[in-house]
């Protein structure tokens, strides 16, 4: 399971997310090393690299203005040390500390979807006054076939 949740992505690909802006170094499968500015990364790990620089495995070194580096050619990525103190290790402490449930006001899902998915949850639980319709057997509905 993930920091952020069960459907989302896990703690390299957040940091890799926050990396973005900042000079990182990538090996790549080639045995080239890659020095840039990492403009975006993508979920499968493809970078978006621009003002690179680019030495090749017997050491001669080429600029290019911009690279992109698919996820599977990539070996091993040195990001900036300001990750350090990057606020999703805040998270991961508190997720840690307190089982998984998400700080306060976070996490909370808000508008028109989260209300009908927490009305289903209800239903499923027997909220609303139990069975189908939510007004319980044969009444308060609108027309239908009503027990009366």
């Amino acid at each position: 399971m993930s920091v952020v949740g069960n459907n989302r992505v896990g703690i390299p690909i957040v940091l890799l997310h926050d990396a973005e802006g900042g000079i990182v170094t990538v090996e790549t499968r080639k045995g080239e090393l890659v020095r840039g500015m990492l403009f975006e990364a993508e979920d499968m790990m493809n970078l978006y690299i621009k003002n690179a620089v680019v030495q090749d495995v017997n050491g001669v070194k080429r600029k290019v203005d911009q690279m992109y580096l698919r996820g599977p050619e990539i070996v091993f990525i040195v990001l900036p040390n300001m990750l350090r103190h990057a606020p999703m290790f805040k998270r991961i402490k508190h997720w840690r500390k307190h089982g998984g449930a998400p700080p306060e006001g976070v996490g909370a899902a808000v508008g028109q979807a989260a209300a009908i998915l927490r009305k289903a949850q209800e239903r499923r639980r027997g909220g609303f006054g139990g069975g189908r319709g939510g007004f319980g057997r044969g009444g308060g509905g609108r027309g239908g076939f009503g027990g009366g």
